[in-house]
């Protein structure tokens, strides 16, 4: 069995932590089975061999325009995406129980949007407050009574993943509205089979491929009044952060990238623009959040949707994926909820379970966190990309004492966790091999069936102590290998 200390010096400052997993040595320090031959290979490498290699990988985001957006940053916005050349492996056993947990909770989660825009009958049993979902900024009235077809209101799904120090795999958060960085875990793959074509070639990893095959048969079944659909991706446009992603999935998918402008609705029929004249379009694959759909709808200076959209939504002569008003599902206080919806809805336990989480509407909790503070990370129920939130340990009194005030302001649009100490994995950092923190976004499908591609992306805080993995916030990724045992 490998240790560390037979490794090459390149693992000089790589430090096995106590307080976290490490996913590629335990606590012997001795290489886990399925890292074996990685870190033989890596053995064999000088520093100046594997800069090589990364700044290859590098050249190779760079040339094919692979970046993402930083808003509000006097260096510039557009990025190379940061990528860390080592993979992160994953065993058959663990990605089967990753893969039928994520399954049951999309499951659970459609059939309560469903309900909460229906009969709402979790309400009537007094399983979730009606107050909670009710006074959510994601919660869409104009969706009440509104069919969806197949009742699938979640078809595209990023749910993020820890794993705990006890070696269990945790939901963070799930990602309903417009997930991202799916374009990021391909693009993952293609680079490391071209820096690693021997060892990828030898380790039995399991294809992502067919993701976007598998992304355009789900939008295709969403369709329910044609078996030919018309399928476009509805882009805010160039300067969105997640654009690359946009136009690299309709390449993919051979669909049609759109922008609002190149849309119109008549009869409550919506059409595209073409140079052949108008065409109908039955399926709209959107990345555009519910506020800006429809001016005529939601918020009225919107600039990027389609005027009138809704209306033809609301008809049933359009689909949207994924459906207008599941946001509510990504409110953090609602997912403290997921553990009784899923046993609400469909009689089981969770596979996957939640994080502790203290709802601050509690007067008991509230006063709880308030005196925790530094021990804990707060964050807003809204937001993403690590923006909104506080993590205690690494935050300064004033920091704490501004959350307070916010938190006592407006009780409803804070939540708070235990600070957990994320999985740590080797990476490729100042010509060493170094430990970093990671979590795990799988991209779940839902059509005719569940289809979840094996693996996801691996994302990284490259800063040195960091438990924030958000690109936003200076993290990385790096590809996440499944193996066929």
């Amino acid at each position: 069995m490998t240790t560390l200390r037979t490794l090459s010096s390149l693992l000089d400052q790589y430090i096995v932590k106590a307080d976290c997993y490490d996913e590629t040595f335990n606590h012997t320090n001795e290489t886990r089975q399925h890292y074996q031959s990685l870190m033989e290979r890596l053995a064999k490498f000088s520093a100046s061999e594997l800069a090589y290699r990364q700044q290859a990988a590098d050249v190779t985001f760079l040339n094919q325009g692979i970046t993402f957006t930083v808003y509000g940053d006097n260096e510039g916005t557009e990025r190379t995406f940061p990528f860390d050349l080592l993979p992160r492996i994953l065993t058959g056993k663990e990605w089967r129980q990753i893969e039928s947990g994520l399954s049951q909770r999309l499951r659970a989660l459609n059939l309560f949007l469903h309900d909460i825009y229906h009969d709402g009958l979790i309400f009537k049993d007094k399983v979730i407050p009606y107050e909670l979902v009710a006074s959510s900024k994601h919660y869409r009235r104009e969706m009440r009574g509104v069919n969806i077809p197949h009742n699938i209101y979640v078809s595209i799904c990023g749910t993020d993943l820890i794993r705990l120090p006890d070696g269990n795999f945790a939901v963070l958060e799930d990602n309903l509205r417009v997930p991202s960085g799916v374009s990021y875990m391909l693009a993952n793959r293609q680079v490391t089979k071209h820096v690693f074509p021997r060892l990828f070639q030898n380790y039995g990893v399991r294809p992502i491929d067919q993701y976007a095959q598998a992304l355009l048969s789900t939008l295709q079944s969403l369709a329910p009044h044609t078996d030919n659909p018309t399928i476009v991706l509805l882009t805010p446009g160039v300067y969105n952060s997640a654009y690359f992603e946009h136009t690299f999935l309709a390449r993919q998918m051979g669909i049609q990238l759109v922008e609002g402008r190149d849309l119109l609705v008549h009869d409550g029929v919506v059409y595209m623009r073409t140079t052949d004249g108008l065409k109908r379009v039955d399926v709209i694959y959107r990345r555009i959040d519910d506020d800006f759909l429809d001016a005529l709808t939601f918020r009225p200076d919107s600039q990027l949707g389609v005027n009138g959209l809704f209306n033809a939504y609301r008809r049933g002569n359009v689909v949207m994926a994924n459906a207008v008003g599941t946001g509510i599902a990504d409110d953090k206080a609602v997912y403290a909820y997921l553990p009784k919806i899923i046993k609400y809805y469909l009689d089981e336990d969770p596979i996957l379970h939640n994080v502790e989480t203290f709802l601050l509407e509690d007067a008991v909790q509230q006063q709880h966190v308030i005196q925790n503070i530094d021990k804990l990370v707060v964050k807003a129920v809204g937001e993403a990309g690590g923006y909104g939130m506080i993590i205690g340990p690494h935050s300064s009194k004033a920091e704490q004492e501004k959350f307070i005030e916010l938190i006592k302001a407006n009780p409803r649009n804070y939540i708070a966790q235990p600070t957990l100490s994320l999985s740590i994995a080797p990476c490729f950092v100042n010509n060493q091999i170094e430990a970093r923190h990671i979590d795990l976004r799988p991209f779940i499908l839902y059509g005719k069936t569940v289809t979840i591609v094996p693996g996801g992306l691996t994302r990284v805080a490259l800063r040195k102590g960091s438990l924030v993995v958000n690109s936003s916030q200076g993290g990385g990724s790096k590809d996440t290998w499944v193996l066929y045992d």
